[in-house]
């Protein structure tokens, strides 16, 4: 496996790209990219985790904050250039980063979404998976294992 995390530049080879797209808030949200990561190790494929080691929440999220801009231009990068986007939900978070990425990617067919019951806004990411074939899971494991089957 190969690790690309914001804002290291994304450089792919022929190996397939998998995406963390998914809850973030630091504080908040479990660290399921750990997870991920640390179980898909062994697999030839190239992970990009969104997730910066250096990230400081007392940035400024605006256009004006280069270092902002930096974060957001590489992840709307890393999606547009991944093979595959696996997509997180984690039940105690509102990610409204995760549900716009979501409305831009729900027919890409690269999408895998994992949206367990409590998510604030489950019903929308059901009814938005169902129409338009977005596949979904409904624990990280099994998150995992869509990817394994994918990159076989």
């Amino acid at each position: 496996m190969k690790l690309i995390t914001a804002p290291t530049k994304i450089e792919l080879d022929k190996n397939q790209s998998v995406f963390l797209a998914g809850s973030i808030e630091v504080g908040v949200a479990e660290k399921w990219q750990d997870k991920v990561i640390k179980v898909l190790k062994d697999e030839n494929i190239t992970i990009l985790n969104p997730r910066r080691p250096s990230w400081d929440a007392s940035w400024k999220q605006e256009i004006g904050n280069p270092i902002f801009k930096e974060q957001v231009n590489w992840e709307l990068e890393a999606l547009e250039k991944s093979d595959m986007i696996i997509m997180y939900f984690d039940k105690n978070t509102k990610s409204p980063i995760t549900l716009l990425e979501f409305g831009l990617y729900a027919r890409s067919g690269k999408l895998i979404v994992c949206c367990p019951e409590g998510f604030w806004r489950k019903g929308n990411v059901d009814i938005v998976c169902e129409r338009y074939g977005v596949p979904q899971v409904n624990k990280i494991e099994e998150l995992i294992n869509e990817v394994k089957k994918r990159v076989k």
